[in-house]
């Protein structure tokens, strides 16, 4: 009797229905920026970096860092779109994913510029919900988190370590006071940031809670924008400081930290 998961997608080297990919297309390590335009980007600090599919959002690419398969793959924006990369890209054959993103600094006195090396997630979204109950916590892999810090070191990024709040409505925060809910959101806001909360995007917490849910590692870097005590004008003049390459330079050493720790253990 052939079972439905025998004519899933995938099952038999089909490609996955969303992402594109056959099993044994990717790496085991997967860098997922949510733009498919920094897939390349990304792609070209590997070695032998090549296309392997592009389907809707999701853009792949594959190559090696020290030697070993690394791919990245762009999520598009959110966290449904995320939580199908994870739940099809560890089909294919992956265990490691770091998110890497842009983001909203929280924290008075961040700077425009400053990575946010994600230790856990606030679910300010919905999509997580229809994976466990909102208690759960959404956290990343320590062994991520370690790593990321480690690579920031190495390659002088400004860095800090906190929580990230995942939101599902980017012109929720943008503009909140246009919002029904206005006051609600305001309340929110002021208390994630007296909580500590040091950036805003709108992925890591499905990743994390589904990477929790299949046993795999997960964990996520941003570079940040502006923050909390910025005026407008200081916010906009800020521009010309932002750059992807530190993030992405973190983000790439991150994973040569994860290879040479994972050989050690093995």
């Amino acid at each position: 009797m052939t079972g439905q998961a025998d004519s899933a997608p995938g099952t038999h080297g089909e490609p996955l229905h969303h992402i594109g990919l056959r099993p044994g297309e990717v790496g085991r390590y997967v860098l997922l920026p949510g733009d498919p335009g920094r897939c390349a980007l990304i792609a070209s600090r590997f070695d032998d970096a090549r296309l392997v599919a592009k389907n809707r959002e999701y853009e792949t690419w594959t190559g090696a860092l020290d030697g070993v398969p690394v791919s990245v793959t762009s999520t598009g924006i959110g966290c449904p779109s995320a939580a199908i990369a994870v739940e099809e890209l560890v089909k294919a054959g992956a265990d490691t994913f770091i998110r890497v993103g842009t983001s909203g600094g929280m924290q008075p006195g961040m700077q425009t510029g400053e990575l946010a090396i994600v230790s856990a997630a606030i679910r300010d979204e919905g999509t997580s919900t229809h994976y466990l109950p909102i208690e759960f916590p959404a956290l990343a892999d320590l062994d991520v988190v370690l790593a990321l810090r480690e690579a920031a070191r190495r390659t002088g990024a400004l860095a800090r370590v906190g929580v990230s709040q995942s939101k599902d409505s980017f012109y929720a925060e943008l503009e909140p006071d246009r919002q029904p809910v206005a006051p609600q959101l305001r309340e929110q806001w002021n208390a994630y940031i007296a909580g500590g909360a040091i950036s805003s995007e709108m992925e890591a917490a499905a990743i994390f809670i589904v990477a929790s849910i299949l046993r795999v590692r997960a964990g996520g870097v941003m570079v940040c924008f502006g923050a909390p005590d910025m005026t407008p004008e200081e916010a906009a003049a800020s521009a010309g400081r932002f750059t992807l390459e530190p993030l992405l330079d973190t983000a790439v050493e991150a994973l040569r930290v994860l290879i040479a720790r994972d050989a050690e253990t093995a």
